[in-house]
């Protein structure tokens, strides 16, 4: 009698076992790269919010982030302005804001923005002559700070509303 119980203890005892469900290992989140697949990108902003604000931005990877260089017109002159990259590359609301909220290639979307680095002022004439590196980031190749497919952003142009969109253009990678 005291075998047939132990077996079927021993028996209750494995089949509990396994039962249990299986476990799984959280799914990875897509991790930081240290370089991308492209060389280099553009962005060609395009106006945004009633504003004549515009410009073309080359992207170009370097070893330790991406440079953006290049000239944006149509800005309040001697204006401090915004340029900043957006979760979404697309600009197709009339104030952009369908390209999404600040990005950060390292923290990721939605994290603090307005540092200095995206700060660009405008000459007497209304145009900013923009050369700034985004460290951490890279073009291509899907990681989480892959900044290619994101949108550039202008900020700041309108008077009375520094944080209104004037322009946007998406990151797009050049073959």
């Amino acid at each position: 009698m005291r075998f047939v119980l132990s077996v079927i203890v021993l028996s209750t005892g494995l089949v509990a076992c396994s039962s249990a469900p299986p476990t799984r290992e959280a799914a990875p989140s897509p991790s930081l790269a240290t370089r991308g697949t492209a060389k280099q990108a553009v962005a060609n902003l395009a106006s945004a919010s009633a504003s004549l604000v515009s410009g073309r931005m080359m992207l170009a990877s370097t070893g330790n982030g991406v440079r953006i260089t290049g000239e944006v017109g149509g800005l309040n002159p001697y204006g401090a302005h915004a340029l900043q990259l957006h979760e979404r590359g697309d600009c197709s609301a009339v104030d952009a804001s369908s390209a999404g909220v600040y990005f950060d290639p390292v923290r990721g979307s939605g994290a603090a923005a307005g540092n200095n680095r995206d700060r660009i002022v405008a000459d007497g004439e209304g145009v900013a002559h923009v050369d700034q590196l985004v460290p951490g980031a890279v073009l291509g190749g899907g990681a989480r700070n892959d900044i290619a497919g994101r949108a550039l952003v202008v900020l700041g142009a309108t008077r009375g509303a520094s944080s209104a969109r004037v322009a946007c253009g998406v990151i797009t990678v050049k073959p």
